[in-house]
């Protein structure tokens, strides 16, 4: 059986800084971390700030809530889909991969979580028996 899907929280997430102290308008709470939680990973302050404005939570007073709540994780995975994946759809899935991790996985960042998220990808598309499309890395 795969793994696929099982994590709430970024593996080792807490050890990370996803902390832009360069933005003001959504700064960061001290001793809160801004790691990825919920279906799509929500990550950073400037993506926890609005998402809660968004969706009726305080992301950057209580960012534990995505992975607490399991409406408020399914809510932001739809907010940061709406805001930042559906735009690019259209360009292939290389495009959603860079709208999701790209400054950390595409123009060689991570070039093995690329291909594996590619793997996966045309393996469901398989399972499903539809086309991948084009376009398919970053």
């Amino acid at each position: 059986m795969d793994a696929d899907f099982c994590y709430i929280e970024e593996i080792g997430g807490a050890s990370r800084d996803y902390c832009d102290e360069s933005n003001t308008e959504f700064p960061c709470v001290p001793y809160k971390g801004y790691y990825g939680r919920g279906p799509i990973q929500l990550s950073w302050n400037f993506n926890y700030g609005p998402a809660g404005q968004n969706i009726g939570f305080d992301g950057l007073n209580a960012p534990e809530t995505v992975a607490n709540d399991p409406v408020v994780s399914f809510k932001t995975a739809l907010w940061y889909w709406m805001e930042f994946v559906r735009p690019v759809m259209n360009e292939g899935f290389g495009a959603t991969i860079r709208a999701i991790n790209g400054q950390l996985e595409c123009n060689e960042g991570n070039p093995d979580t690329v291909r594996a998220r590619v793997y996966y990808y045309t393996k469901y598309c398989s399972q499903f028996g539809v086309a991948p499309g084009d376009n398919l890395t970053c």
